[in-house]
């Protein structure tokens, strides 16, 4: 009898680990099908939008259950761009981004927490241009899980937040002739992704 309830016990222990580790697991971000895009301001007249086409990250554990849950995401500073070619040089050179010396942007969250229903906050460290500030992303989402016509299952999110560009280094700018300035010091920065469970 002891040794039929040892073993049930060690059955039950073996199935609660497993349905752990199938719950937590490792989410990839489809770049395909996600993106990085932000606003700025530009001669207090109208906004100047942009993407930025390249980036990769992953999300460690079960979006649905958000406290564990760890997102990282790597962005390529070189991938800026605003539909203008001769403007996205110039951000990525020595007034703006400095991609040669500053290649990438990168966010590691920190905490996740519930901000009502279907919304969260997520708290983390976001570093551009060599600095590294605290800030928090709006989030609506996770949505439930999908499977892909691939056999694939996915989740998507989008979050958004405002930083101060000065905040970050992104100093240069240039006065106006009638006052004012020509960029705009808040950047509004909006996110979607597709995250993909891996097998």
């Amino acid at each position: 009898m002891k040794r039929r309830t040892s073993a049930s016990l060690a059955i039950a222990s073996l199935a609660l680990a497993t349905g752990a580790l199938a719950q937590t697991g490792h989410w990839d971000i489809d770049p395909v099908h996600s993106n990085v895009s932000f606003s700025v301001r530009h001669m207090m007249i109208s906004n100047v939008r942009g993407v930025f086409t390249k980036l990769k990250g992953a999300l460690e554990g079960n979006p649905a259950d958000v406290p564990t849950a760890k997102i990282s995401v790597t962005i390529e500073a070189t991938s800026i761009d605003t539909r203008e070619p001769k403007r996205d040089d110039d951000l990525r050179g020595a007034n703006h981004f400095d991609v040669a010396k500053f290649p990438t942007l990168t966010f590691v969250s920190k905490k996740v927490a519930h901000a009502g229903e279907g919304k969260l906050k997520i708290t983390g460290d976001l570093t551009i241009h060599g600095v590294t500030k605290e800030v928090v992303l709006d989030v609506e989402g996770p949505t439930p899980e999908m499977k892909d016509p691939w056999g694939g299952t996915r989740v998507g999110a989008h979050a958004t937040t405002t930083i101060n560009r000065k905040d970050f280094g992104l100093l240069w700018n240039k006065t106006l002739e009638a006052g004012g300035v020509l960029i705009g010091d808040d950047v509004v920065i909006s996110i979607d992704v597709e995250l993909v469970k891996k097998a």
